[in-house]
């Protein structure tokens, strides 16, 4: 056994790992950029580095945005990798919409764990057919701390129960779709109808 293996490095024992999850209209980027801002206030001397998946641009190419209209400044990043290379010397790092990233991102944070980082990562661990959401089924495991979160079901208006699916609107059976309101709605577990391959989508209801 080594030295390193007997006595680990004080920061391996620091690393930790936060999950928010949730459906779309949860609420999962407003908790995300109040703890991103938290820790920028903790952390003066610490590297705080947060990142957004390029390949949203629904609001802005520069800025994770909430549905509410609340942002902060963000990196953009195509895939994992990039990410790795711009997150280097960070010590906490901060990942809105993971699930763009897929199960490229499992092994990254588990590397991140062991060199000592802290990870705040949120996003949809549960896909248009109600399934598990890469890289989400990994990451819960891997948690120190999870917040799950639910919506207002936009059929029922949460009358039978809260909302945990996002139900996609659009034809396309495609694993990532961009899109907000128009495109997706919040649903409880009574209201979701999971799209399948060549069915046509269920027609738009606003909220009750």
């Amino acid at each position: 056994m080594s030295p390193s293996d007997e006595h680990p490095d004080s920061r391996q024992h620091a690393a930790s790992l936060h999950v928010i999850c949730g459906p779309m209209f949860a609420g999962k980027t407003t908790l995300l950029l109040k703890l991103h801002a938290q820790q920028k206030v903790l952390s003066f001397r610490s590297e705080i580095m947060l990142f957004k998946p390029s390949g949203d641009t629904r609001y802005s190419t520069t800025l994770a945005v909430t549905h509410a209209g609340e942002s902060a400044v963000a990196i953009p990043v195509p895939d994992a990798v990039a990410m790795a290379t711009a997150a280097r010397d960070a010590a906490f790092i901060f990942i809105d919409e993971a699930h763009f990233f897929g199960t490229a991102l499992v092994p990254l944070v588990s590397q991140w764990l062991a060199n000592g980082k802290h990870l705040v990562i949120a996003g949809i661990e549960r896909d248009h057919r109600g399934m598990p959401f890469q890289p989400f089924p990994a990451l819960l495991c891997e948690a120190d701390t999870v917040t799950k979160l639910s919506g207002v079901c936009f059929r029922c208006n949460s009358e039978l129960g809260p909302a945990i699916h996002s139900q996609r609107l659009v034809n396309s059976d495609a694993t990532i779709v961009v899109g907000g309101i128009g495109a997706y709605e919040a649903r409880c577990r009574v209201c979701f109808q999971p799209l399948l391959l060549g069915a046509l989508p269920p027609a738009h209801s606003p909220a009750l």
